[in-house]
């Protein structure tokens, strides 16, 4: 016989076996969609990542990204990468590989310089500096030799190598770009431009 709970005619305890087969199969999906092995490299770099969020977590939205890994079980390198290539996406389509590029040399410079302002290590304070004097070299260079710059095969890319090479701590190029190069230019014109001593 038929009935509002069971239009079918099926049996009550059958529908209740399936209805619980149906839900321990999701809670199942659930747990393994966040359980999914991985390949080895990808996981390498997910630690990599997670490490540089945990070095940096005012800047990388750690603790955040931590409460959302608790809530939806998946882990917070995934969501940060996802977010970071939807946000670059975003900034290549509004202002293309020059923006980027220019964010590139500005934002995690003027991060670091800001911490470097509040450190007592002085040290800091002479490696940003190092850094804005070339990188305000190399813009007033660039924007003269713009029509040079439009003719040079991936300039951007080769910009953005450029100027991470000019403050990853592993190459410190910037400090080398100020003793091989601008040093020797400038120090000549500085040193005409200190005041005559006077003599008695």
């Amino acid at each position: 016989s038929f009935s509002k709970n069971d239009p079918f005619g099926c049996n009550p305890s059958i529908i209740k076996s399936i209805r619980w087969i149906s839900i321990t199969f999701e809670n199942t999906n659930k747990k393994h969609l966040t359980m999914i092995a991985l390949p080895p490299q990808v996981e390498k770099a997910l630690e990599k990542v997670d490490h540089f969020m945990a070095k940096y977590p005012s800047l990388t939205q750690y603790e955040k990204l931590k409460e959302l890994e608790d809530k939806f079980e998946v882990p917070k390198a995934i969501v940060f990468v996802v977010a970071t290539t939807i946000l670059s996406l975003l900034v290549w389509f509004v202002g293309g590989a020059k923006l980027i590029s220019d964010l590139i040399g500005f934002l995690y410079p003027a991060y670091m310089s800001f911490k470097a302002i509040d450190s007592v290590d002085t040290a800091d304070n002479t490696q940003w500096l190092t850094y804005w004097v070339v990188f305000s070299l190399f813009s007033i260079t660039e924007q003269t030799a713009m029509a040079l710059t439009s003719l040079i095969p991936f300039y951007f890319y080769i910009k953005c190598a450029f100027f991470l090479w000019l403050y990853h701590p592993r190459f410190m190029g910037a400090q080398m770009v100020y003793n091989d190069v601008v040093r020797p230019l400038l120090l000549p014109y500085l040193e005409m431009a200190k005041p005559a001593k006077k003599t008695s």
